[in-house]
């Protein structure tokens, strides 16, 4: 069993061609990552438009990716999408077959009415006890269609477990980070951020990375981040806060911001998504798109 990798995971989004998946620019997508330092590509997430996707299509998207980063980074997905136990237990089956290094449970699949940590409990053991499946497991604590944060009670748990391996932090709050954190250690568990305002901070107490939105527009710098915040501390503050207000500019049109930007990064793929109306890629974004790539350029050649 591959052990997961510290560092930058970016959410990768679903690039389309004529309303169809076009897995030739996945296969451009997945080099870009590799190029530009990430550490690992969190596929088939929210960003993916997963739950636009059909099961095949998740399947097939996970393997596409797998077979294109063949080995140089790690491959973690999710595709959890479905509500009942049978279709939750299916999904995690097919998709750990494609060669993922670890598959992403999303936490509000387990407590769809938040009814309480019991609840979620029961229902992730039955579809874990239904599923088969041989790669480490991890939790992303998805904020559609509301945002199940974990507890204490279930850090607890999955630590107790011991198939668990890696978890992408919603919670935006920096003491519930330091927390969080503290109880993970000594597990097998790591801590990706997925705020770009509070990962420098999380960073500095010890969680492992960055899997995020934002590693869609400029994946190199939070890598740099990740890794040189310690040995050049005045840099990355200034970095921090850079990223921080250039986590604002993805606009109520994402992903097709991010797939516009990528069209500039020379990754040809259509502005369309299933998830979000191109209509609402408006001129003043794509300024804005345009104003971001400047300086990533610029930052670039800035040695950073």
């Amino acid at each position: 069993m591959k052990h997961i990798a510290g560092g930058v995971y970016p959410t990768m989004i679903t690039p389309y061609k004529n309303g169809e998946i076009d897995y030739g620019a996945v296969k451009k997508l997945v080099d870009w990552y590799i190029e530009k330092g990430c550490n690992g590509i969190f596929a088939v997430c929210q960003s993916s438009e997963m739950a636009f996707l059909s099961l095949k299509e998740r399947i097939k998207l996970a393997e596409t990716v797998v077979r294109q980063a063949d080995g140089r980074v790690n491959v973690v997905t999710s595709g959890h999408v479905s509500t009942t136990i049978d279709e939750q237990a299916e999904e995690i089956t097919e998709i750990s077959k494609t060669g993922i290094d670890a598959f992403v449970l999303v936490s509000n699949r387990f407590d769809l009415h938040n009814d309480g940590d019991d609840v979620w409990l029961e229902n992730v053991k039955a579809v874990l006890d239904k599923a088969k499946f041989d790669v480490p497991l991890g939790i992303y604590e998805c904020p559609t269609p509301y945002k199940r944060l974990l507890t204490t009670k279930i850090l607890n748990w999955c630590k107790e477990d011991g198939r668990f391996e890696f978890i992408k932090d919603t919670c935006c709050n920096p003491d519930m980070l330091i927390e969080r954190i503290e109880l993970l250690k000594g597990s097998n568990i790591k801590l990706y951020n997925a705020n770009g305002q509070t990962l420098l901070h999380s960073l500095q107490h010890g969680a492992f990375g960055y899997s995020g939105i934002m590693a869609n527009f400029h994946p190199d710098l939070y890598a740099w981040l990740c890794e040189n915040f310690e040995k050049e501390p005045e840099k990355a503050e200034v970095l921090s806060d850079i990223l921080s207000m250039a986590s604002f500019t993805e606009g109520p049109a994402y992903p097709n911001t991010a797939k516009y930007y990528l069209n500039l990064e020379g990754i040809p793929m259509d502005i369309y998504s299933r998830s979000s109306d191109s209509k609402k890629l408006t001129e003043y974004q794509k300024v804005i798109m345009k104003q971001l790539y400047d300086l990533n350029t610029y930052l670039r050649e800035k040695g950073v």
